[in-house]
Formats: structure tokens, sequence, C-alpha cells
């Protein structure tokens, strides 16, 4: 990356720009949520549903700061 912001670390350099990880987030979190509400929340206290859980969690955690920070760019940077 070009920015003076982006040579301090991968991390910075990928969060917010990646349209391939926000496409793979996407698609993670739109399967992970309705598998665990079809198979198992009826159990949350499962230990494959704790699992599946709290990925989920993680893709959509994820997929959330790389949207944040994808429209603090659009909005504030050039």
């Amino acid at each position: 990356m070009a920015c003076n912001q982006c040579n301090d670390s991968i991390f910075k350099q990928k969060i917010g720009r990646c349209r391939r990880c926000m496409a793979q987030l996407t698609v993670l979190s739109l399967l992970a949520w309705p598998v665990w509400w079809y198979y198992f929340a009826d159990q949350p206290k499962t230990v494959e549903s704790i699992a599946l859980l709290f990925f989920a969690i993680s893709f959509t955690g994820l997929l959330c700061v790389h949207l944040l920070v994808w429209c603090y760019q659009k909005r504030y940077q050039k």
C-alpha cells in the first residue's frame, strides 16, 4: 500500500480493503448462522453448538470490523 498508515502492520493493510476477505466472511456468516440455528439452537450447551456459535460470532464480528473500517475510509479519506 502507498499510504503511510498502511505501512505499520499487515492487519492495517488488509482490514477494510480486502474485498475477497469481506466476500468470504459474508458467505461464511450466511452459512454458519442458519446451520447453527437449524441443528444446534435447541441444544446450546453441547460442544459442537458452542464451537459453531464461536465461529459464527467470529465471522460476523470480523465482517463488521471490515465494514466499519471500509465505511470510515470512504467517508474520511480519499
